[in-house]
């Protein structure tokens, strides 16, 4: 399949694959603005990994969660990440309802830095290290997550993992499911916003 795939690159001309690049882009940007009005709009659940971290997955053997040094951590480009995302919440205006938190220092720092307010919440907590954890939790979060908010959006901060089981998506760091709320345990995948560079 990889040759195949080479071997159209090399049969298309060069100033096409340029066309075609530069039309995917304004498309994508649409998108995004599409997502950003819906969210304006307020009653969205925004599911949202933390922001970019120090190198590694998971966490060191022993980390205890009352110990932020135990743990794997924001980066600084993780935190200037997660400003950056306030300020387009704000640039835009975007009702921030409740904000909930996995207890994990990461997820609690990128939605301090980036929406100013957070409530920890079990069912966000990161199962990675025990995925027997995950048929509690993200019951729960289905459930919360069909749940039209009364004001603005609900944000919810959590860890690859949990994102991947609840929406079959495998987000960047700092990357948001847009989700909409159709009760009953179900939501609507409304798209997904890039991480702000």
């Amino acid at each position: 399949m990889g040759a195949s795939i080479a071997h159209r690159r090399r049969a298309v001309p060069g100033g096409a694959v340029v066309t075609l690049l530069l039309l995917a882009a304004p498309a994508t940007a649409v998108a995004s603005e599409t997502l950003w009005a819906l969210l304006q709009s307020g009653g969205q659940v925004v599911v949202m990994r933390h922001a970019a971290t120090e190198p590694g997955a998971g966490d060191p053997p022993g980390f205890r969660l009352d110990d932020c040094r135990t743990q794997r951590n924001l980066s600084a480009v993780g935190r200037e990440e997660a400003r950056r995302i306030g300020a387009a919440w704000q640039a835009r205006r975007v009702p921030i309802g409740q904000v909930l938190s996995s207890r994990w220092c990461r997820c609690l720092e990128t939605a301090r830095l980036a929406f100013g307010t957070v409530e920890p919440w079990l069912p966000l907590d990161s199962f990675f290290h025990d995925r027997s954890h995950e048929a509690e939790q993200i019951p729960v979060v289905r459930q919360r997550a069909s749940e039209r908010p009364t004001t603005g959006n609900l944000i919810l901060v959590t860890h690859q993992v949990n994102i991947a089981a609840l929406t079959g998506i495998s987000p960047a760091a700092g990357e948001m499911v847009i989700l909409t709320p159709q009760g009953d345990s179900t939501f609507r995948l409304a798209g997904r916003l890039p991480p702000q560079h």
